[in-house]
């Protein structure tokens, strides 16, 4: 996993069978256009399954679904994606890189955003593998706009959205072939069946997320980096950390937050962790982990509630609750499935559809969703089909760039950013996202069950904790705070008077077979 992702921090020099069925636009965001309910409640689901993987955006793997709908025989409907992919298409979304001849003020000296920085637009990426560009602080800050990263913005008035070009380029100096910042522009694309030629990048994704559900407006929990993020997806906070608990000394404890394990637990529903057993060789609490990569201990390492108190005593008081992803394929068959159950992705294999960290290690996205695949088809062939949801999201969105901003939501216990170093946003200078009380960006979403409602895209404001609300209203659970108090419970995904999909459809494999390179674009 990606306990140790680079930690170079820009601006910081010191931081997954039946009959096939073709079923039955771009405004603005809405906030609660809940349709209306169509009877019976989520008691109907008996199993909730999520999975969040990495460092995606919206746009960048959905950003084209209106052509998809097109050109697959789907009815079009609003939809926030990529404007060129409008029925009236609008201009091509572009980002400024900088400018080396440049002379107006700038954050930093090699990167000069000005009238003679060059311009560059949405273009389909071709390769499944990219240079990964950073998500941090200060990089997700800088992406709402780089002259001014802390500025107040409104839905009226957004933020200018000009600098992940930018803030890629300054990533890649000395690392990377993309040195000006280009892939952050780039999309992936569902397919054409009328041709050869475009077999689709993430065919399987867009079928699904077409004959199920997804959202053009959710979004990940806070402006920053993979773990606070993914703290925020299991206990709704991060306990005002931005940075990855032990980056310092100042930070290194557990957290102490109630995850939503530790509620279930309490509660007496049941639950479990599945993760990958790493192929790393390494040792995690005086375990060798090369040797004994299935027992709870290492099996652990592999999660992040690791990052909790109460998580790093799972081994020893809930031994059973932490398995390996293979054991998830055995208890959809055996009759042994909990009522809530996550999968954490498989970074150390190299599924998490995360971009390259390394040019010597290219990681595929096309893999990724193979893998994704696997797990949603064997749910959907098991007998826990008839009452299970399986989400699919990703943590946040990886530096990758997308044309709807963040949105102001609440703090999830009013504790500010606590360990922000030297040099980072917010130590000298304050502003409205100096605080978790914005949103990061809009990533990807599939809700996959057979109360699903067909072709459906939800267009309410919610970010990744409403799984953790989604959970807590099925099971009569306390909020865990603020955050996830105030979100939608998702609801409004399903149809449990007339359940659209007991029979579920059969989905493409998911092609695998595309190319793979880092060192140039497209």
């Amino acid at each position: 996993m990606r306990h140790c992702k680079r930690k170079v921090q820009i601006f910081q020099l010191l931081a997954v069978a039946g009959l096939i069925a073709l079923l039955s636009g771009c405004r603005g965001l809405v906030s609660g256009t809940t349709p209306p309910p169509g009877g019976g409640d989520l008691t109907e689901i008996n199993h909730i399954i999520f999975l969040a993987q990495e460092n995606r955006s919206f746009d960048h793997y959905f950003g084209d679904m209106r052509k998809y709908w097109k050109d697959n025989g789907y009815p079009d409907q609003d939809f926030a994606g990529l404007p060129q992919f409008n029925p009236t298409p609008g201009a091509l979304p572009t980002n400024p890189t900088c400018d080396p001849a440049g002379t107006s003020n700038s954050p930093f000296a090699d990167c000069v955003i000005d009238s003679g920085s060059e311009q560059l637009a949405s273009f389909h990426l071709v390769t499944q593998c990219v240079e990964n560009p950073s998500p941090f602080w200060n990089e997700a800050h800088y992406g709402l706009s780089w002259s001014s990263p802390l500025l107040s913005f409104t839905p009226q008035a957004p933020p200018p959205l000009d600098g992940f070009v930018a803030v890629a380029a300054h990533d890649s100096i000395g690392q990377y072939f993309d040195t000006i910042g280009k892939r952050v522009m780039g999309y992936y694309d569902g397919g054409n069946p009328n041709d050869p030629a475009d077999p689709g990048d993430l065919n399987y994704y867009h079928f699904m997320a077409s004959n199920f559900a997804t959202s053009d407006a959710w979004f990940a929990p806070v402006l920053t980096r993979t773990q606070p993020n993914r703290e925020y997806l299991i206990a709704a906070t991060s306990q005002g950390y931005v940075y990855p608990v032990g980056v310092n000394p100042q930070d290194a404890n557990p957290l102490t937050a109630k995850t939503i394990f530790e509620a279930l637990q309490t509660a007496g529903i049941s639950w479990k962790i599945y993760t990958h057993p790493s192929p790393v060789a390494s040792s995690f609490n005086g375990v060798d982990c090369a040797a004994n990569s299935t027992t709870p201990q290492c099996l652990l390492f592999q999660s992040y509630v690791q990052n909790f108190a109460w998580g790093r005593d799972i081994p020893a008081n809930f031994p059973s609750n932490i398995a390996s992803d293979d054991q998830f394929l055995h208890d959809l068959q055996s009759g042994t499935l909990p009522a809530v159950s996550q999968i954490e992705p498989p970074t150390d294999a190299g599924l998490d559809e995360h971009p390259s960290d390394f040019d010597s290690t290219p990681e595929n996205s096309q893999k990724g969703a193979a893998y994704v695949a696997s797990l949603i088809n064997a749910l959907m062939a098991s007998p826990y089909w008839k009452d299970s949801v399986f989400i699919l999201t990703y943590d946040e969105p990886g530096g990758f760039y997308d044309h709807v901003p963040p949105y102001a939501t609440v703090s999830p216990d009013g504790i500010a950013p606590v360990d922000l170093q030297m040099g980072d946003l917010c130590t000298q200078n304050t502003g409205p996202t100096c605080d978790f009380t914005y949103t990061g960006y809009r990533v990807p979403l599939i809700v996959v069950s057979p109360f699903t409602r067909k072709n459906y895209v939800s267009h309410t404001k919610a970010d990744l904790t409403a799984i953790l609300k989604l959970i807590e209203t099925r099971f009569g659970l306390d909020s865990l705070n603020q955050r996830d108090a105030a979100q939608p419970d998702m609801t409004e995904f399903f149809d449990f008077t007339n359940p659209p999909w007991m029979t579920p459809p059969v989905p493409p494999a998911q092609n695998t077979g595309g190319a793979c390179y880092l060192d140039h674009l497209p």
